[in-house]
């Protein structure tokens, strides 16, 4: 019953539903290769939260006495109990703001304020994730309603309630220009501006297997253990370890099996911390695994920025250079969004040649919730500018190809640089542009759309080219910091094969395999005598985990310079054994053999005994057959590549028909190209998702408008065409390694490349597209024929 007078609101428990009962596997004993759903440990508790059904609320009262009683509930915590356990703050990564950004306050679970739907406010522990549920219908919760900051133009607005009492206003960062080049001088000799304000809007991760957690303290040794889903071991670890308040060593983290995430789990959440310390609390396991509601409601989203766009053209098509503004609605924990505007900043130029760049960023705070990695995080620089090489091709007259080809940078031409400052070197966007005409044959398309619409069908051709930094090439006088550093260590075990040890932490990469295959091949065994060791704090070395499109050229390039030097140790031993030189041996299929027949081989297993036992060696001989190795990533690199969608419209239903999708890619020399096409087809899918079904819709008043799969629609088979893959290689940068990283591509491109193929589709309805959702409602109101 709601106090109209006061506007104090009491509400009852939790406002998602019960999570779909799983049947026990008596075979799910342990963590290791499986997924954190599947674990059970002896005397092991379940979680459950009390989640704020409004946007923006002082919390009054949080009563919690019936809860505590009910059958099978051994704790409730609220959210002052929880802050006495758990240091404020938390989100993805810890620190809330980013260099030179207040952090805002706040604690683990809500205690003065609600900040977003779904923001927990009380933690209930049972014997069972259906008692936890039911006890947290019994907890009751008083609010007093306060207005929702919905939108980063209500969040810039001085008048907007703050949502953090600390930072006095909705602005996190900002506004901050940077500029590249002389700017006014540039825009004073163009011929002509072009302006364009372009959007990208909410969407978010939706992995298949959502957040989880086993955390097990044990009171008697003051260790914690826990089983996370997560993209990296140690930075669970460091972020527990630090908002717990418990000596680093003390705790221990594994993870199994990943059933995705595209961002999304780095570090820790809030509701992770609160299961923590939970049982740091009652000194037993607490489990908690995320339903889908909870995962599409509260998890994290991204992608919601907006832009002001100024290019400075010639009137032959040159675009001389670009003024920007910027603002990003970073939600209600602001998580990675104050990071990403270097990289925005710094990539926006992306494979062209301009002279000038302004560039101004905001990044707001408004009552949703938080951004979170995605893919390609940084991708909005590629949307804007690909999207605004087609609006000024429409505005000269032109072909967006010819546009793309006149101004993209040629490799070992001059510039050789971006105008922000990154090397060019070795980048294929040229011939990757010049091959996707070819394959798509422009002229012979051009003639099949006129027949067509003729007929009253609407055919578009759209194109999009980026560069991505995977690592990105390294200056000869950069010097990475030890955390860039790739560390791994490789050993020889005793039976003969080779074990890999990485920080990398696999959720559909297949790290597995293609790091067990550089081992093999520099190694010089088969690849099914390769373990590659992931995921557990006690065994693989310190690292950032997997993220950022880094593992092809950092975790490959650490491989193969680890095998190489794990084989000379080897080569060295057996020479001792078989009395030769070891620049005489090789190893081959498990046996190290001598260049001449007469000489005699010895097995692998040989080699690791003799090492191991000692005696047949003379002094001075490094017996120990291991090795560490850091790889700072070499010269480093671009991926990259061009896309192109033909699509259909039909101009009656608004319907999207992808006909024809080709990706011409560049990604240096492909370990597995199996794996390859089907990270850059994966890429292809969510990118086609976002740009015509996925939508992270909220109400005027904060309400999360898409929390299920009846709302928020994800592309299946039928939406999603045969994607056809022709694979460049760029020019060797490095010596040894040209791997590049493909994981994000796909999803960096698709959009702009889909945007522009419906832009052209519609050419003759005078519609110009500024947004990157394009459902049918949204594409019919364009045409005409439906009110906005």
């Amino acid at each position: 019953m709601s106090d109209s007078k006061s506007g104090v609101f009491p509400v009852a428990g939790r406002f998602t539903g019960s999570p779909v009962r799983r049947s026990e596997d008596p075979r799910l004993l342990t963590g290791r290769g499986m997924y954190v759903d599947d674990i059970r440990l002896p005397g092991m508790l379940h979680a459950a939260f009390v989640r704020s059904p409004m946007a923006h609320a002082v919390v009054l009262r949080v009563d919690t006495k019936a809860a505590r009683s009910a059958p099978g509930v051994r704790a409730v915590f609220d959210g002052q109990e929880m802050a006495q356990l758990a240091k404020a703050g938390g989100g993805p990564l810890g620190d809330m703001g980013g260099e030179g950004v207040e952090s805002p306050i706040f604690t683990v679970l809500a205690t003065d304020r609600v900040r977003m739907m779904g923001d927990p406010v009380a933690l209930v522990v049972a014997d069972s994730r259906y008692l936890a549920e039911d006890a947290c219908e019994l907890i009751q919760v008083e609010y007093q309603e306060l207005p929702a900051v919905t939108s980063a133009e209500q969040a810039l607005d001085p008048r907007s309630t703050p949502i953090f009492a600390n930072l006095g206003s909705n602005v996190l960062q900002g506004p901050t220009t940077e500029r590249f080049g002389d700017v006014e001088a540039v825009f004073a000799s163009a011929d002509r501006v072009v302006t364009a304000s372009l959007t990208q809007h909410r969407h978010q991760n939706v992995p298949m297997e959502g957040r989880g957690i086993v955390a097990s303290f044990d009171p008697a040794t003051g260790e914690l253990r826990v089983n996370a889903s997560t993209q990296g071991v140690h930075g669970v670890r460091e972020a527990l370890a630090a908002q717990l308040d418990i000596p680093l060593e003390k705790v221990h983290v594994r993870a199994g099996d990943i059933g995705g995430s595209f961002g999304l789990k780095f570090g820790v959440s809030r509701e992770e911390v609160a299961v923590a310390a939970a049982s740091l609390k009652l000194g037993l396991p607490v489990r908690w695994i995320e339903d889908r509601n909870e995962n599409l409601t509260v998890s994290g989203q991204a992608r919601e920025e907006s832009f002001e766009v100024e290019a400075a053209i010639t009137k032959d098509g040159d675009i001389l250079g670009l003024k920007v503004k910027m603002v990003i609605d970073a939600g209600a924990y602001p998580g990675v969004a104050p990071m990403l505007v270097g990289t925005i900043r710094q990539m926006i130029p992306g494979p062209y040649r301009m002279e000038a760049l302004s560039f101004t960023a905001t990044v707001a705070i408004t009552n949703k919730a938080s951004y979170v990695a995605y893919r390609g995080p940084w991708a909005s620089e590629t949307w804007v500018r690909e999207r605004l090489i087609d609006l000024i091709s429409a505005e000269l007259g032109r072909d967006p190809m010819q546009i793309r080809l006149r101004n993209v940078a040629v490799r070992g031409e001059p510039p050789l640089r971006m105008v922000t400052g990154p090397s060019l070197a070795g980048i294929t966007a040229q011939e990757s542009l010049q091959r996707a005409a070819a394959l798509i044959d422009l002229d012979s398309f051009r003639e099949r759309q006129e027949l067509a619409r003729q007929e009253g069908r609407y055919l578009g051709v759209g194109f999009g080219t980026f560069i991505e930094p995977a690592p990105g090439p390294r200056d000869p006088d950069e010097t990475p910091s030890e955390e860039e550093m790739e560390q791994l260590r490789m050993r020889l075990e005793l039976d003969g094969t080779v074990t890999v040890f990485t920080s990398q932490m696999p959720h559909g990469q297949s790290h597995q395999t293609t790091l067990a295959q550089v081992a093999a091949d520099h190694f010089g065994i088969p690849f099914s005598q390769v373990k590659v060791v992931v995921g557990d704090t006690d065994m693989v070395p310190m690292g950032f985990g997997t993220g950022g499109s880094r593992s092809a050229t950092m975790a490959g390039g650490a491989t193969l310079h680890a095998a190489r030097a794990l084989r000379a140790k080897v080569l060295e031993v057996a020479a001792q054994l078989i009395d030769t030189g070891p620049e005489t041996l090789n190893i081959i299929g498990g046996m190290v053999a001598a260049e001449k027949a007469s000489t005699r081989s010895i097995t692998l297993v040989e080699v690791a005994a003799a090492a191991a036992a000692g005696d047949r060696l003379p002094p001075g001989i490094d017996r120990e057959l291991e090795v560490n190795f850091a790889f700072d990533g070499g010269a480093g690199g671009w991926s990259g590549g061009t896309h192109c969608a033909v699509v259909e419209v039909d101009v009656e239903t608004g319907l999207v028909r992808v006909e024809r999708y080709l990706v011409v890619e560049d990604c240096g020399e492909m370990i597995n190209p199996a794996i390859v096409e089907g990270q850059v087809r994966g890429g292809v899918a969510q990118g086609i998702g976002a740009v015509l079904l996925e939508r992270s819709a909220y109400g005027e008043d904060g309400q999360f408008l898409s929390g299920s799969l009846m709302d928020y629609l994800l592309p299946t088979a039928t939406d999603v065409p045969q994607i056809e893959i022709e694979h460049l290689e760029t020019v060797r940068l490095d010596a040894d390694v040209n791997f590049r990283g493909v994981g994000e591509g796909g999803m960096i491109v698709a959009p702009p490349t889909l945007g522009n193929a419906i832009a052209d589709a519609l050419a003759p309805f005078g519609v110009r597209i500024t947004e990157q959702h394009l459902p049918p409602a949204r594409l019919l109101e364009l045409i005409g024929t439906m009110d906005a």
